[in-house]
């Protein structure tokens, strides 16, 4: 027997494990490639890429930069992504260490509704922000009430800002969640014995310890905020606030005439070489975390800080933060999509109604981007814990002489925004002859998800992978069994957990993303966020939130069962 083929009956039989390698490795390459290479591609020419008199050119570039006010959306940009990445950074890691490391009345409740907005897409936290804090929102016309004056402004840029980076502060708070519980507890003691109190013992030691959670999470949501589009569509667009993601949103799909492909080509290239420069900085900067390494073979638990009589005053501060800052953006959806109008000078309940969600049920357009959500939620994050689990199993567990420049591409979407994502698959599919077959279909947005979520799933097979003694490989193999075999009937039930919670997490992703649908949908493939961008263009708010309220409960309703039926690890 060969590596490569096997005789039987005179006729060679190609080793099915190589086959699976490379089909795994192909597979993948096309997946990554089919986005890219059309954008590429259309940056240089100076017509539709499916215009067969298209010619190469550079002006593109020129041009973009010629667009009038083009470097002011730039800065925006930059100053939208980095206020994002502050904000988040500051109010996250302050949570992490209040939540993980003190004794704060009602902490593990308080750090469940902390993590809410993961769950959910930008676009509903940016509409519940507009719903409770925009010019009538309902907080708003209490405070203006109060105090005569609106003390905010969520249609400038630092409003923006501040909003995205409240919404992204539990992504912080998640990452350095896990440094702050897991810090070495003698560390802390050893600064104890020298004189230093509980609270310089916890600034100066477990802190620090915080830094490679900081920088991986202050860098993810840089890359967040530049390439974030609902806030800036949302706040944004009404006052004339532009980034690079509004720029490409508009001159794709908004174009007054027809679309300027070479422009957009050429902005998408430069946004896809910024994120993925900043990815390549997340990994650099990561490369001396080992020294940061407190949690050894010896098992030791950080003592909780004592908050004494501060314990009832700073719950006092942290759940009114919570409370403004995501319990009322839920709650504002929730009211809002039962009333006629929310206003604070007429109480709620005299204004309820059923009209809303009426309105959604009896359109067949609303329901049918309901079922299509769910479907492609469903069917795409089955197929895409399986293409991910063949792919961590090749690039891990198999003799492939190419594992590892797969997992690097597997990998590389992680530096793909969604927009540009979409946008690929858009002019891929009028490109590439044969996929008309799927222009305007459910299954074109399923492989644009699963390509933008690999890397998330990929994350949560490959530690659990990793846990796995090769020993177990090799007994196997030593008894006769190929690579299949022994992939399909060890590792993987071993991976069960790991699995479940990739499902999950893929799940959540595929029923809460809008923006790499934005470009690719048509009448019969909407989704709940194409639809809901749809519906806010329009200035329907009533049922915007009767979307986004049945978004979240399909949603709190998984997550609930996923955790408690499948085990399933959603986050932490």
């Amino acid at each position: 027997m060969t590596d490569l083929s096997v005789q039987r009956e005179g006729m060679p039989v190609i080793d099915r494990s190589r086959l699976i390698f490379w089909g795994v490795a192909i597979l993948t390459a096309v997946l990554v490639i089919s986005p890219l290479a059309p954008i590429i591609v259309q940056a240089f020419l100076d017509r539709p890429l499916y215009m067969s008199d298209a010619g190469l050119t550079l002006d593109n570039f020129a041009r973009l930069f010629r667009e009038a006010g083009m470097l002011g959306i730039f800065l925006n940009t930059l100053y939208f992504a980095v206020l994002t990445m502050a904000v988040a950074q500051v109010f996250g890691a302050v949570m992490a260490v209040i939540i993980g490391r003190t004794n704060l009345p009602g902490r593990q409740w308080i750090g469940e509704i902390f993590v809410w907005p993961l769950f959910v897409s930008n676009l509903v936290i940016a509409f519940g922000w507009f719903t409770m804090y925009g010019p009538s929102g309902f907080i708003t016309l209490a405070v203006r009430s109060w105090i005569g004056v609106e003390p905010w402004n969520l249609y400038s840029l630092t409003g923006m800002g501040v909003v995205a980076g409240l919404s992204q502060a539990p992504l912080a708070y998640l990452m350095c969640l896990g440094a702050v519980t897991k810090a070495d507890a003698q560390l802390e003691s050893a600064a104890r014995s020298v004189g230093a109190g509980p609270f310089r013992a916890l600034w100066s030691v477990t802190v620090p310890m915080m830094r490679p959670a900081l920088i991986y999470s202050a860098v993810l949501n840089f890359v967040i905020g530049i390439e974030m589009l609902a806030i800036p569509l949302l706040f944004g667009g009404p006052s004339g606030i532009q980034t690079v993601t509004t720029f490409l949103y508009d001159q794709g799909i908004n174009a007054a005439v027809r679309p300027e492909y070479g422009i957009v080509g050429a902005a998408a290239i430069i946004l896809l070489m910024l994120v993925a420069f900043l990815v390549w900085l997340q990994g650099f900067l990561m490369k001396g975390s080992g020294r940061f390494v407190t949690v050894r073979g010896k098992a030791s638990r950080p003592s909780v800080l004592d908050l004494g009589r501060w314990r009832w005053a700073l719950f006092a501060l942290v759940f009114a933060f919570v409370f403004l800052t995501i319990i009322a953006i839920f709650a504002g959806i929730f009211l809002r999509s039962a009333v006629t109008f929310l206003t604070p000078l007429v109480p709620f309940w005299k204004l309820l109604t059923t009209a809303n969600f009426e309105m959604i049920f009896s359109s067949a357009n609303y329901v049918r981007s309901i079922v299509n959500s769910v479907v492609i939620a469903l069917v795409g994050g089955l197929i895409g814990t399986a293409f991910v689990a063949l792919i961590a199993l090749v690039a891990r567990r198999s003799e492939f002489r190419f594992a590892r420049p797969l997992e690097y591409l597997a990998l590389f979407p992680r530096a793909l925004p969604g927009i540009i994502a979409g946008l690929g698959f858009f002019y891929a599919v009028v490109w590439v002859p044969g996929l008309d077959l799927i222009r305007g279909t459910i299954w074109i947005l399923m492989l644009a998800f699963i390509l933008r979520y690999i890397p998330i799933g990929f994350g949560a097979i490959a530690p659990a992978l990793s846990q796995v003694g090769d020993e177990l490989d090799k007994g196997a193999r030593i008894a006769g069994a190929d690579w299949l075999t022994t992939v399909s009937r060890i590792v993987l039930p071993i991976l069960k957990p790991a699995l479940f919670s990739c499902f999950a997490l893929l799940f959540i992703h595929f029923f809460k993303e809008y923006v790499t649908a934005a470009f690719l949908f048509q009448p019969g493939s909407e989704i709940i966020g194409t639809t809901m961008l749809q519906l806010v263009a329009q200035g329907d708010n009533g049922p915007v939130s009767a979307l986004a309220t049945i978004q979240v409960i399909i949603t709190a309703v998984f997550v609930f069962l996923a955790r408690r039926l499948l085990g399933a690890r959603i986050y932490g």
